[in-house]
This record gives structure tokens, C-alpha cells and sequence, in this order.
């Protein structure tokens, strides 16, 4: 079964940020989500090194806890790994501007770190924020429709998560949704000039490129080259998000 919240990965794409599909995201979900409201953001509260050492707990769940337990995963680094297109069990019992449905009526978002002291590096939070905001967009909602999951839960301090000030958050995530958008995550282009490729790109450097990866050079970046790009980058150890930045040039 494909569930509804298919439109994630091009929503966080569109908006500029890196995106790294799951196997069977679509189909992965306890059941089909309600009339989304917002998204609730937590920490992983995990120590384990690397950008996102989680990602299977998130894709499978616990022993006393069924996954997936977020739609969204949020490495170190700043990629969104997109986990469920459907329910997710992240929320439990709570209430947020009247809502009390959390897992049906909000998207999870699980950021990678330990929550006892870790800092937060910028293009994780800059991430963050970009990525609430396009979510918010997506679905009509203000920034109010954000929050943490220390502030939903119930009762009161059940949750200490994220370990960060929400309301700082809620102010960025509101600039964002009215337009004051940061500079680019990636870097437009690398030290020997090659441009930042990705789904929607034309030209000369998507032929090199595809040529690269043994495809028809047509100069179209299209879903077919986004796909080989994703499978060369899984390969080679890197973040599979479809993106030829600097990291995958210099691999390829």
C-alpha cells in the first residue's frame, strides 16, 4: 500500500535541502495519517558517531515500540532521510494547539544527536528550520504548527525533547515561510568549477556527468539520471541524496 504522504521528499527538494530516499518509504507507515496539522520535531537521543546511526531504529522501530517512529530522519550533516509516507510512532499522548492525535495529525521529524550536551551544527539547524517551513507550507500552517516534543507531550516534562529553545526555532521557521530564505545549503559549484547538479539541471555538465555514469548524454537531469546517481553514490559511501555537489564530483 502507498500512503499519503508521498509529496515529502519533493517538498524538502524543492525547497533546496538534501534528500535521501529510504527503500519502500512510501509503503512504510502503521497505517494512513489524518488531516496533517504540523510537524513535531524530537532528537534521536542517540551517541553513536556518523551522520545518521539511527536510521534503521527509525525504519524498524524497538522491541516495545513498533516502527516506523518518524517520518523523517535529520543527519548531522543536514540531510532529510525520508523514512514513512504513512503513520509514524512518534508522538504518544499529548496536546498542541488543541491537537491531541499526534501521530496522525503530525509529521516526525527525528534529528541525529545525543541530547545530553552534543552541539547542534548550523547546517543542522538551518536544515531543520528550512524543512519545517516547507512542510508548514505545504499543508497551510503557520509557524505555531511546529513544536517540540517536550512541548506536546503530556504530562507535563514526560518528553525533554529537542534539547534546544522552540520558541528560536518557531521565529526562523516563521522568516522562512514569509520568504527570508538563507543562502544554499550546497555550494553552487566546486573548486574546479563544476555546478551543483541535480533533478531539473541542463547542459554540458549533465552530459559529462552522464556520460560518467555510462547514460545516454541527452543533457537532462532527469529521474533515470537521479536514480543512477543514487545508486553510484550508495556505492561509494555517501549521503544518497541524488545531489552532484562537490563530494560526489570528486568521487566521480
Amino acid at each position: 500500500m502507498t500512503y499519503s504522504l508521498t509529496w515529502l521528499a519533493d517538498v524538502l527538494e524543492d525547497a533546496g535541502l538534501k534528500v535521501a530516499e529510504t527503500p519502500g518509504w512510501r509503503s512504510r507507515g502503521r497505517a494512513e495519517m489524518g488531516a496533517v496539522r504540523g510537524v513535531m520535531c524530537h532528537h534521536t537521543a542517540t551517541a553513536a558517531p556518523g551522520n545518521m546511526p539511527s536510521l534503521r531504529l527509525l525504519e524498524r522501530g524497538r522491541s516495545d515500540l513498533p516502527g516506523p517512529l518518524a517520518q523523517l530522519g535529520l543527519g548531522r550533516d543536514g540531510t532529510f532521510y525520508v523514512i514513512a509516507a504513512g503513520r509514524a510512532n512518534h508522538a504518544g499522548a499529548g496536546r498542541w494547539e488543541g491537537v491531541t492525535t499526534g501521530n496522525s495529525s503530525f509529521i516526525g521529524i527525528e534529528a541525529e544527536n545525543d541530547g545530553v550536551g552534543e552541539a547542534w551544527p548550523e547546517v543542522q539547524m538551518e536544515a531543520y528550520a528550512r524543512g519545517v517551513a516547507a512542510i508548514l507550507k505545504k499543508i497551510g500552517a503557520r509557524a505555531n504548527m511546529c513544536c517540540g516534543h517536550k512541548e506536546y507531550a503530556l504530562p507535563a516534562r514526560r518528553k525533554s525533547d529537542p534539547n534546544f529553545d522552540m520558541a528560536a526555532l518557531r521565529a526562523r521557521v516563521a522568516d522562512y515561510i514569509d520568504g527570508k530564505t538563507p543562502p544554499p545549503l550546497i555550494a553552487a559549484a566546486d573548486d574546479a568549477g563544476r555546478p551543483t547538479l541535480r533533478r531539473g539541471s541542463h547542459g554540458e555538465a549533465v552530459k559529462d556527468l552522464q556520460q560518467r555514469l555510462q547514460l545516454t548524454p541527452d543533457g537532462d537531469f532527469g529521474p533515470r539520471t537521479e536514480a543512477a546517481v543514487r545508486t553510484h553514490q550508495r556505492r561509494l559511501g555517501l549521503v544518497a541524496d541524488g545531489i552532484v555537489g562537490p563530494a560526489t564530483w570528486a568521487k566521480l
